[in-house]
C-alpha cells in the first residue's frame, strides 16, 4: 500500500473504478504514436448515436515538465502544463481552454505522509477557488471539498468524505451535493492472482428519500483478458470483456439491458486502444 491518505478524489476511487470504468454505450477508437523525439500523438474518435466526436492530443515531456495540446472537433483548444516535484510532494498544474475565456485555472497539489492537499483558482477577474484536503494515513483518512464563487459570494459545493482501507478492503462515506446526497462505497479483493474483486455502492438522497443501489465484480479470465459485471436495483445490469492483445492495446465490448423492459433494445458499446 502506498504512504499517506492521497488526495480528496482518492477517497472512494478504486470501488468507482470497478462499478463505471470502461463501461460504456458508444463506438469509440483511439490510436498512439510516438515521434523519434518522444511526442506522443492521440487521435480519438467517439460515435454517439448518429453524432461523431474527435480529438487529437499531442503530449510532450521534458524533465519533469509535461505538455498537453488538445484539438477538437468543436474547434476547442485545451493546454495543460504539469510541473510535477518541483519541490518534494508537490504538482503544479496550469490549464486553459480557447475560446472559453473563463477556463483558465492554476492548480497545485501536495502530498505528504499524513495530508493530501489540492488547491485551484481560476484565472480571470471573478474566480472560482476550490480547496480540498484529507488527513490521516493510507489506513484511515478524513477529508473535505468546497469551491466558493467570488463574483457571487456563494459556496457552490462542500462535500465531506472518510475512508478506511486494509490489505484486501475499501469501505469510504462521503457528503455530497451540499449535504443532499450520502453515499456509501466497499471494495474488496477477493483473489489477488485472479484480480477477482467485488465492490458496492448505495447513495441516498435526503430531498428526494430515494435510494440507488449498485453492486459489480471483476474477473481476469487470464493474464489478458478481463470480464466485469454490475446490476443496480433500477433492474440495469450491464457486462463488458476486455483484452488486451497486444501490449498496452486494449479491445473492449460492452453491453446494457433493462431487465425491467426486456422488449427494449440492449445497448452495446465498443471501444479500441491501440498503443505502439
Amino acid at each position: 500500500m502506498v504512504k499517506g491518505p492521497g488526495l480528496y478524489s482518492d477517497i472512494g476511487k478504486k470501488a468507482r473504478d470497478l462499478l463505471y470504468k470502461d463501461y460504456q454505450g458508444d463506438h469509440k477508437f483511439t490510436i498512439t504514436t510516438y515521434s523519434p523525439t518522444g511526442v506522443a500523438i492521440t487521435s480519438s474518435g467517439t460515435k454517439k448515436g448518429e453524432v461523431f466526436l474527435a480529438d487529437v492530443n499531442t503530449q510532450l515531456k521534458r524533465n519533469n515538465i509535461t505538455t498537453d495540446i488538445k484539438v477538437d472537433t468543436n474547434s476547442n483548444l485545451s493546454t495543460t502544463i504539469t510541473v510535477d516535484q518541483p519541490v518534494p510532494g508537490l504538482k503544479a498544474i496550469l490549464s486553459f481552454k480557447v475560446p472559453d475565456q473563463r477556463s483558465g485555472k492554476v492548480e497545485l497539489q501536495y502530498l505528504h505522509d499524513y495530508a493530501g492537499v489540492c488547491a485551484s483558482v481560476g484565472v480571470d477577474a471573478n474566480p472560482i477557488v476550490n480547496f480540498s484536503g484529507v488527513l490521516g494515513t493510507n489506513i484511515h483518512s478524513i477529508g473535505a471539498d468546497v469551491s466558493f464563487d467570488t463574483k457571487t459570494g456563494n459556496f457552490t459545493k462542500y462535500n465531506a468524505g472518510l475512508s478506511f482501507s486494509n490489505a484486501d478492503l475499501i469501505a469510504a462515506l462521503t457528503l455530497n451535493d451540499k449535504g443532499d446526497t450520502l453515499n456509501a462505497s466497499y471494495y474488496h479483493i477477493v483473489k489477488p492472482l485472479t484480480n477477482t474483486l467485488v465492490g458496492a455502492e448505495v447513495n441516498h438522497s435526503f430531498s428526494s428519500n430515494e435510494n440507488t443501489i449498485m453492486v459489480g465484480t471483476q474477473h481476469s479470465l487470464d493474464p489478458l483478458t478481463t470480464v466485469k459485471a454490475r446490476v443496480n436495483n433500477l433492474g440495469k445490469a450491464s457486462a463488458l470483456i476486455q483484452h488486451e492483445w497486444r501490449s498496452k492495446s486494449l479491445f473492449t465490448i460492452s453491453g446494457e439491458v433493462d431487465t425491467k423492459a426486456i422488449d427494449k433494445s440492449a445497448k452495446f458499446g465498443l471501444a479500441l486502444a491501440l498503443k505502439p
